[in-house]
């Protein structure tokens, strides 16, 4: 007999894949029940390269939360990313031809039909139709029209799109686990459900999801997305600097990086000496740990600069009163937040996962907020399907597959 309100998420990034298993409890807490983290290979910024590998990975993460929670898991939400993501804004417009009746649910979903129809390449595929606000006869920033009267419905919709062979190959590691996808959710969109409040939203505010290989944006403005793009630009860009600059391993300059690492090289004592692995025939090394903020600094000023430049080729960067919020497994790096808002001129703050309760010393951290955003967003689309998303063939299992998602949800004891 299945659980009522459980839910499974599944983050796949370049450095780590990430499975949460949630419930909700009665008095509508999200609680978490397991948690699933394994090493990620196979992918690179954001993209399958390897579907053995990935799968792999995929595989040791959900079954780690399969032992933690005790439950197996049937279907998940995955999250997506990549610098094949690309959006656009768009409108939709019906009639409603019988003035007398409401706003109806039906007229709403053939206003965001309508706005579906755009024209992109035919190697892409939408992955989300998000309403921003509805239009009733003229009145603006309608946030539901169910029930109000009119005879024009216009909808303002935010699109994302994927190229179809990546979310392929990203679905087809997923469904090779035995898992099968729920639903595929934009990354920064995740995340932002996990961090961001009402108030942010509302001011304009740009959440920043700096992983491993990419650096995701979400722009809220009014209280609704209004602009996402991925950077090809990440963590581990700054490792490699660092590979390069010190003339030492990988691990050994992630190590580093984590350890020793500031964004800001004026707040780290100048003669402060470190020692660590290098090439060579003596196997470490000394270095100015100022040396290594610098390296480091460099390389997250610029990807900043291009998250900052991303969201000026959208809007004035004026109504950006809530600033930036950071997340990912970057912004754990020391300084991050103070080198930010140097570089943006606008408010910066890390942005970690709150109110969670069960197993949640592993995901109050901001590596973890596309995690528990992704859960989330899993259990709002349940509440009510407020976001849109179009049919996708390769999930198109059948309605016995349906019925057995509609139950079981996620998941099913052992």
């Amino acid at each position: 007999m299945a659980r009522g309100g459980t839910f499974a998420s599944i983050d796949i990034g370049t450095t780590k894949v990430c499975t949460v298993v949630g419930e909700i409890s009665h008095d509508e807490e999200m609680r978490i029940l397991g948690v699933g983290v394994a090493p990620a290979a196979g992918l690179s910024r954001g993209m399958v390269e390897n579907i053995r590998d990935a799968t792999d990975s995929i595989k040791a993460s959900v079954e780690k939360a399969e032992r933690s929670s005790g439950t197996r898991i049937l279907s998940a939400h995955v999250g997506v990313a990549g610098a094949h993501i690309a959006c656009l804004n768009n409108r939709g417009i019906v009639a409603i031809p019988d003035r007398t009746r409401p706003i109806m649910p039906d007229d709403v979903t053939r206003v965001l039909d309508g706005a579906r129809v755009v024209s992109i390449p035919t190697n892409r595929e939408i992955i989300h139709v998000i309403p921003r606000y509805y239009v009733v006869d003229g009145q603006d920033n309608v946030s539901d029209p169910v029930g109000m009267y009119g005879t024009r419905l216009d909808v303002e919709t935010h699109i994302v799109t994927g190229i179809d062979s990546a979310i392929q190959n990203l679905t087809r590691c997923v469904e090779n686990v035995g898992v099968q996808v729920d639903g595929l959710i934009l990354e920064p969109l995740a995340a932002a459900e996990a961090v961001l409040d009402e108030e942010e939203k509302e001011q304009g505010v740009v959440l920043a999801d700096i992983g491993g290989g990419t650096a995701a944006i979400a722009l809220f403005v009014d209280g609704s997305v209004y602009h996402t793009a991925v950077i090809p630009v990440g963590g581990n860009h700054v490792t490699r600097d660092i590979v390069v600059g010190l003339r030492a391993p990988y691990q050994a300059a992630e190590d580093a990086k984590k350890k020793w690492g500031h964004a800001i090289p004026s707040m780290v004592d100048a003669g402060e000496e470190i020692t660590i692995e290098a090439f060579g025939s003596e196997g470490t090394k000394s270095e100015l740990r100022r040396r290594l903020c610098e390296i480091v600094q460099a390389r997250c000023e610029e990807i900043l600069e291009m998250i900052v430049a991303e969201v000026k080729r959208a809007v004035h960067d004026d109504i950006i009163s809530a600033g930036i919020v950071l997340t990912g497994g970057t912004a754990n790096l020391s300084g991050l937040d103070l080198l930010a808002e140097q570089v943006t001129g606008w408010p910066a703050r890390i942005g970690t996962p709150r109110d969670l309760h069960g197993l949640t010393d592993v995901l109050i951290d901001p590596a973890y907020a596309t995690s528990v955003g992704l859960l989330q967003w899993a259990v709002h689309e349940a509440e009510a399907s407020t976001w849109h998303r179009a049919p996708r063939a390769s999930l198109n299992l059948g309605s016995m597959w349906r019925r057995v998602g509609n139950w079981a949800r996620v998941l099913l004891p052992e």
